[in-house]
């Protein structure tokens, strides 16, 4: 296709308009309401969510553990 670099060139134009327009400033500042809405909300990230799972896991996996020795200590215990 003969025209495909006009509409490349035309579709770069178009692009570069709407970057230098108030559209522009309107994608940043609605990219940055959602930062602060987030934010405030006390979101975590997947990466933070995982890595609490893991402890929680270990920390269960303790627990039973530790429980298991307190009913085995009070078996002992018992004449």
């Amino acid at each position: 296709m003969k025209n495909l670099p006009f509409i490349e060139d035309l579709s770069l134009k178009i692009k570069e308009a709407l970057a230098n327009s108030p559209a522009g400033d309107l994608e940043k500042n609605i990219h940055a309401l959602l930062q602060s809405t987030f934010t405030k909300l006390a979101l975590v990230s997947r990466e933070e969510f995982d890595v609490q799972t893991e402890v929680l896991r270990q920390t269960r996996k303790k627990l039973e553990a530790l429980e298991k020795q307190i009913s085995m200590l009070e078996q002992a215990k018992k004449p």
